[in-house]
C-alpha cells in the first residue's frame, strides 16, 4: 500500500488562494482550502475547510496534518494594520507546532516609494506608510522565525493582481466589466507610467513552486511578472480585444469612484504613490532559479476578459 501524499493547506480562499489550490491539484497535491465559512464552489481535489486562522485554535485546526502551509489570507483594507499581525502570530505558531513549511504571499508595500527604480529582491525596505511599515515588520518576523530554526519560511511578493476571479484590484472589477459594456473605466494616477501587474495564475504557479523547492526558503522572492507596461498601453490592449473604445475616467488623486468607496479610498490614500511613480517589478530571480516564466500579458488579458465575459453573462 502506498503512503498517503502529504497535504498542502492553503489559508485564504480569495483569488490567490483559490488559484493556488487549483494549481496544486494540477501538480498532484492533496489540498485543503481554508476560510472562515468553508463554503464556495466545489473544486475537484480540494477539501474546503472552515476555520478562523486569526485565532491560535483555528490556525492549528487549519494546518493539522499539512506538510506545506500557504498563507494567502487578507482582510478588509481598513482592518489590515490591526488584524494581519494577529493572523501572522497564529499561523506561525500553528505551522511551527505542526512541523510544516510556510509559504507566504506578500506585497510590494515594504519597499515604500522607489522613485521609479526597478524593484529587485535587493531593493531596500524603505516603507513610511502605516501599511507598508506593518508589512515590513511582518516580513522581518517571518524571516527571523526561519533563521532561528523555528520553521522553514519563504515569501513571494506580487505586484497588483489581475486575472480570472480578481475583483478588488486596480486592474479588476472596476475595469473589465466596464470595458466590456461601455461604462466608465477608472484609472488611478498617472497612467503613462510603467506599472507592473502580476497575473493571478502566475502568483499561483510561483507559490506552488516554492512549496516544491525547500532550497527556496529563507528569503524573499518576486513572483513571475510580465515586463511592465504603462497602464494606458494595457487599456489599449483591452480596447483591441473588446472592439469598443474605453470611456476612461482618470482618478488623479484618492477619491471615491465606482467600487472604490470612501472607506477604501481613505485607507488607500497613503499608498496612492504607487500610481504617481513608476512601479517596475523584476522577477528574473525566480525565472532563472526555477524556470517559472510569466504568462505573456496578451494571453493573460485574453483569459481575464473571457472570465469576465462569462461572469457578466451569468448575471443576466
Amino acid at each position: 500500500m502506498t503512503a498517503p501524499r502529504p497535504l498542502h493547506a492553503v489559508l485564504g480562499s480569495g483569488p490567490a488562494g483559490t488559484a493556488l489550490a487549483r494549481e496544486l491539484v494540477r501538480r498532484g497535491r492533496p489540498v485543503r482550502l481554508v476560510d472562515r465559512s468553508g463554503n464556495g464552489p466545489a473544486i475537484q481535489g480540494v477539501e474546503r475547510y472552515a476555520a478562523d486562522v486569526a485565532t491560535p485554535e483555528g490556525a492549528r485546526a487549519a494546518v493539522a496534518g499539512a506538510e506545506v502551509v500557504y498563507h494567502c489570507v487578507n482582510v478588509g483594507y481598513h482592518l489590515q494594520v490591526e488584524v494581519m499581525p494577529r493572523i501572522q502570530e497564529a499561523v506561525l505558531g500553528a505551522a511551527e507546532a505542526e512541523g510544516a513549511r510556510l509559504v507566504v504571499l506578500d506585497t510590494l508595500y515594504p519597499y515604500g516609494q522607489t522613485h521609479g527604480e526597478v524593484m529587485t529582491e535587493d531593493t531596500p525596505w524603505n516603507a513610511t506608510t502605516r501599511k507598508g511599515r506593518m508589512r515590513a515588520e511582518l516580513d522581518a518576523r517571518y524571516l527571523k522565525a526561519h533563521h532561528e530554526g523555528r520553521l522553514p519560511v519563504v515569501l513571494g511578493r506580487s505586484a497588483d493582481f489581475f486575472g480570472p476571479g480578481v475583483l478588488n484590484s486596480t486592474l479588476g472589477g472596476a475595469v473589465f466589466p466596464a470595458a466590456l459594456t461601455g461604462q466608465p473605466v477608472p484609472a488611478l494616477g498617472d497612467i503613462d507610467l510603467p506599472h507592473s501587474y502580476t497575473y493571478i495564475e502566475d502568483v499561483a504557479a510561483g507559490l506552488a513552486t516554492f512549496g516544491e523547492h525547500q532550497d527556496a526558503h529563507g528569503r524573499v522572492w518576486h513572483l513571475p511578472t510580465a515586463p511592465a507596461r504603462t497602464t494606458r498601453e494595457i487599456l489599449a490592449l483591452v480596447e483591441e480585444r473588446t472592439g469598443r473604445p474605453i470611456d476612461l475616467t482618470i482618478v488623479a488623486e484618492p477619491r471615491p469612484f465606482g467600487p472604490f468607496d470612501e472607506t477604501f479610498m481613505a485607507e488607500y490614500a497613503e499608498m496612492f504613490y504607487q500610481h504617481t511613480e513608476p512601479q517596475i517589478l523584476d522577477s528574473s530571480a525566480i525565472e532563472k532559479a526555477y524556470g517559472t516564466a510569466p504568462t505573456p500579458l496578451e494571453a493573460a488579458l485574453d483569459a481575464t476578459l473571457a472570465w469576465y465575459g462569462e461572469l457578466l453573462a451569468a448575471q443576466h
